[in-house]
């Protein structure tokens, strides 16, 4: 559905993305992961027309120019969507269904606005943040797009209007069989729905892959021995964020295999009395390796 290749982008002759390599399935709901200034928002913007890159390869829905009958098929809500704050939800939606004609479906606009329970009378700049981004999802939605594209849609919103804005859109990529790229910094509420992840660094894609894959093969590992022990000079390429506490090993392992990990474990801390395996969520795994984005050069 999306294929970015090489995608490069400088503000004031810093480079933000350097080479961007990522592919967003059809069909899939791809979770676009990063710390703080990695470059996802750029990345979004580069790809959704928003921004000029610098130099790269883009290609949305097979185009490599978005023209206004596939936007038609697109919907984008971003934190930073500006919309016209005079006008009350319904003027909101009075104003921008003559722009998708017959593609504008109104009882799926009627069962969105039931669902998401937004005030009719209210005008945009009196409703909270959480109702706004609601209001963004239905102009974005009600014309059955067939990619979604979310940019931090959770930002601001308080636990039980991310939640209510979260069910709605699961049963939507459920029931609609939509393509959705989201870029969020909540990564427990992406997981519950997210199929494949990809994880940006210093405006670089550091992984991407189904979710099911990532978290078959992370695992974290607790090891105890007899005697207090030290950290191995060498470490194994898969051995992450590894802690040495007396006679206490803790570690995250990128590429666990039962057999073959837990033989190289033991040829540098042998004789355990504790051995403990545990799988890990996503948002554990990004967060172990955000830490190590911090200590290890960017390859």
């Amino acid at each position: 559905m999306i294929t970015i290749r090489g995608l490069q982008k400088k503000f004031r002759g810093k480079p933000a993305l350097r080479g961007v390599d990522l592919d967003v399935p059809e069909g899939k709901v791809t979770a676009f992961l990063g710390p703080n200034g990695a470059g996802k928002t750029t990345t979004l913007q580069c790809a959704m027309g928003l921004l000029e890159p610098d130099a790269g390869h883009i290609e949305v829905m097979g185009a490599r120019r978005l023209s206004p009958e596939l936007w038609k098929r697109m919907g984008y809500v971003s934190e930073n969507q500006c919309m016209p704050e005079w006008l009350t939800v319904p003027k909101l939606l009075d104003y921008v269904r003559p722009m998708y004609g017959k593609q504008w479906d109104r009882d799926f606009e009627k069962r969105l606005l039931r669902d998401l329970d937004l005030p009719q009378k209210t005008p945009l700049r009196s409703l909270s943040r959480g109702q706004r981004m609601k209001a963004a999802l239905v102009s974005s939605l009600a014309y059955r797009p067939q990619l979604v594209v979310l940019d931090e849609p959770f930002t601001g919103l308080d636990a039980l209007v991310r939640d209510e804005f979260l069910t709605s859109l699961l049963e939507l990529t459920e029931t609609e069989g939509w393509t959705v790229w989201i870029s969020s910094h909540d990564i427990e509420e992406v997981e519950r729905f997210a199929d494949r992840v990809a994880i940006l660094r210093d405006g670089m894609v550091h992984l991407q892959e189904e979710v099911t894959a990532l978290q078959a093969r992370f695992r974290q590992i607790e090891l105890v021995t007899e005697e207090d022990l030290s950290a191995p000079l060498a470490l194994p390429p898969d051995w992450v964020h590894l802690r040495v506490e007396g006679r206490a090993v803790r570690l995250v392992h990128g590429d666990y295999d039962e057999v073959r990990s837990k033989a190289v474990l033991l040829e540098h801390f042998s004789n355990p009395v504790h051995y403990e395996v545990r799988p890990m969520s996503l948002r554990e795994i990004f967060v172990t390796l955000a830490r190590s984005f911090r200590t290890t050069p960017q390859s």
